[in-house]
């Protein structure tokens, strides 16, 4: 029974970060139509700010997650108006084209950049976690579990009671309706395409607390964020949650 609770808790916990990393790639699927191949060279983008504000300068990588989801979402909001909204109407297979370029692009920069080392982000209380009774829940994949579900209730809130949120969702329904009603277009995409980013940089930021990085890891994570947004469904972080927390049991139980 305690290897059945401990597994169940695993799988949560991993679910949490599986949560996080398709929270953004269901957003941007949804809401552009654009299946984002470049979204874990974000989500391992996130990492590497992490590990180099903690390693070089000593900040607390936590605190750290704030900075990643600013930086991640002017440059997602940067990349879409720059580049991504030049082909946004075009036919899927070019957005797949494009953002697996755009992936080719990040994962050569950061190898030029940090090489193909292995790089971690290890604390005084990485190796602590809480015991309850023969079960061991490791503090920071708690804390990540956490954010995760905190930062996917504040997206939803953002989505549903805000003016931007209501331009998002309205430019998802029906883009050309939208601009009727005087929506800017290409500030509504970029702006999705940076709250996707941002999400994908705290994911990688928590990522980097959880296991060792490199500029290639972030392949696997695209792969995992489609399967936990097919689970879930699109059109709702909720959703998505859920997805993630499904897959991280089954990865669990597998």
């Amino acid at each position: 029974m305690a290897a059945f609770a401990q597994l169940v808790i695993i799988g949560l916990l991993a679910g949490g970060i599986y949560a996080a990393v398709g929270v953004g790639f269901g957003l941007v699927w949804g809401v552009l139509n654009i299946v984002n191949l470049a979204h874990g060279a974000l989500v391992i983008i996130g990492a590497y700010l992490t590990w180099q504000m903690f390693a070089v300068w000593g900040v607390d990588p936590f605190l750290t997650l704030p900075i990643d989801a600013i930086a991640l979402f002017v440059l997602g909001y940067a990349v879409h108006r720059g580049v991504i909204n030049r082909i946004i109407r075009a036919p899927l297979l070019f957005t797949f084209l494009l953002t697996f370029g755009l992936n080719l692009i990040a994962v050569n920069v950061l190898l030029l950049i940090f090489k193909s080392d292995f790089r971690s982000v290890t604390t005084a209380y990485s190796g602590a976690g809480l015991e309850l009774g023969g079960l061991v829940i490791p503090y920071i994949r708690l804390a990540a579990l956490g954010i995760a579900l905190v930062m996917a209730a504040v997206l939803a809130i953002l989505l549903s009671r805000t003016r931007v949120g209501l331009a998002i969702q309205a430019v998802g329904s029906d883009r050309d309706a939208a601009q009727l009603v005087g929506i800017d277009l290409r500030h509504a995409y970029a702006v999705t395409f940076g709250l996707g980013a941002a999400v994908a940089g705290v994911a990688g930021g928590m990522i980097a607390m959880i296991q060792a990085i490199t500029p290639t890891a972030g392949e696997p994570y695209t792969l995992q964020a489609f399967v936990v947004v097919i689970l879930g469904g699109l059109g709702r972080v909720s959703a998505t949650v859920v997805g993630g927390l499904v897959f991280g049991l089954v990865e669990a139980f597998g």
